[in-house]
């Protein structure tokens, strides 16, 4: 399984991104994805998931309306829509993968239901 992010860059309070997770590997290893972001001095934290083969969605009460997550499985994409950016947003995204069973028991913003993960991608949001 191979997962490549891209994306970020530095963007101005209040404008958007789209970051993208390309994966690739066996279907059963890559039925969820999900994006997590990483401040500098702080831990690592959910934001949204998604199965693939039934488009459930989750994403994190405190991003609800700013974030989306969709997906071209044609082109075995999972993206990420950030809108209205903060200062606060900046940290480095990164996707992760996993089984079915993340969604099914409820461990989409679990870092460790996950088995996978892309090398990340910095987003700088500049006041």
């Amino acid at each position: 399984v191979q997962l490549v992010e891209s994306g970020g860059g530095l963007v101005q309070a209040g404008g958007s991104l789209r970051l993208s997770c390309a994966a690739s590997g066996f279907i059963f290893d890559t039925a969820v994805i999900g994006w997590f972001r990483q401040a500098p001095g702080k831990d690592r934290e959910g934001i949204a998931c998604m199965s693939r083969s039934d488009g459930v969605t989750y994403v994190a009460d405190s991003m609800k309306g700013r974030f989306t997550i969709s997906s071209d499985n044609a082109k075995n994409t999972v993206f990420l829509q950030m809108n209205n950016l903060a200062p606060e947003d900046t940290a480095v995204y990164y996707c992760a993968a996993g089984p079915q069973s993340v969604i099914d028991y409820g461990l989409g913003f679990r870092i460790t239901a996950y088995n996978y993960w892309g090398q990340g991608t910095q987003v700088t949001v500049s006041s």
